[in-house]
C-alpha cells in the first residue's frame, strides 16, 4: 500500500457512517484509520478475520467495512460470504482489499458478497472515493427503505378504511362486502364467529324498572 500522508485540508465534520478497517497489517491498519478518522469518519479496526466477523454481526456494526482479502483466521471473502449468506437486519456495505492482478479477483470478490474493490498500491484519493461511494448508496438504500415503509402503512390505513362497516342508524343493519343489508348478529356470527347471548344492561334495566317500552330503548340512557 502507498505510505498515506495526512491531508493538509481541514477534516471533515463528522459523518453518520461508521467504518471498519480489518486488515492484519498493523502500519496498514493505522493510515487507514487516521485517513478515516480525519475525513470525519467514525473508525473500528480489527487485526484478523475473526475478530471482524464478530464486529460485523453485532447489533452495533459499522456500516461499512474495509476487509484486506488476506488475514489471519477468517480472510476479506470469508466475511463478505458469511455476511451474506445470514443477512442482518440492516444493509452493510463491504470493501475488499487486496494485492492481487487480474479481472478473476474483481470477479471472485464481488461473487462473494463484495460491493466494491481496491487494489493494492492505493492512494489516498481513491480510498476516500470508495468509501463516499458506499456512504451515498447505504443513503439511498436508507431512503429507499423509509419510501417502502411509507407505503406499507398507506396501505394498512386503506386496508382499514375497508374494513370500516357502514351501519345502518336506524335498524343496526351491517352493509357489508357484497352491499347486502345484514342484522348484526347475523354479520358478526359468519364473519367472526362470535354467538350472542341474551341479557339486559343496566340502562335498559332501569327503564324497564320505570316502566318504559323495550322499544323506546334505543333511544339512548
Amino acid at each position: 500500500m502507498d505510505s498515506i500522508q495526512e491531508p493538509t485540508i481541514a477534516p471533515s465534520v463528522e459523518t453518520s457512517e461508521r467504518v471498519l478497517i480489518a486488515e492484519d497489517h498493523d502500519s496498514a491498519r493505522n493510515a487507514l484509520a487516521n485517513l478515516l478518522e480525519w475525513k470525519g469518519f467514525a473508525v473500528t479496526t480489527a487485526a484478523d478475520g475473526e475478530a471482524a466477523l464478530n464486529i460485523l454481526i453485532s447489533d452495533d456494526a459499522p456500516s461499512i467495512a474495509l476487509l484486506d482479502w488476506e488475514m489471519p483466521g477468517l480472510s476479506g471473502l470469508d466475511i463478505c460470504r458469511e455476511l451474506r449468506s445470514h443477512p442482518a437486519g440492516r444493509y452493510l456495505y463491504l470493501i475488499v482489499i487486496t494485492a492481487r492482478e487480474g479481472e478473476e479477483g474483481i470477479a471472485e470478490a464481488i461473487a462473494a458478497g463484495a460491493d466494491d474493490f481496491i487494489r493494492k498500491p492505493f492512494g489516498v484519493p481513491e480510498v476516500i472515493a470508495r468509501v463516499r461511494n458506499g456512504q451515498r448508496t447505504l443513503k439511498l438504500e436508507r431512503s429507499l427503505a423509509a419510501r417502502i415503509t411509507e407505503l406499507e402503512q398507506a396501505l394498512e390505513a386503506g386496508r382499514q378504511l375497508k374494513r370500516s362497516l357502514a351501519i345502518c342508524m336506524h335498524c343496526r343493519k351491517i352493509r357489508d362486502d357484497s352491499d347486502r343489508w345484514r342484522e348484526l348478529e347475523s354479520y358478526l356470527r359468519d364473519e367472526t364467529g362470535t354467538e350472542f347471548t341474551s341479557g339486559v344492561c343496566p340502562a335498559c334495566m332501569e327503564k324497564a324498572r320505570a316502566g318504559e317500552h323495550p322499544a323506546d330503548f334505543s333511544q339512548g340512557a
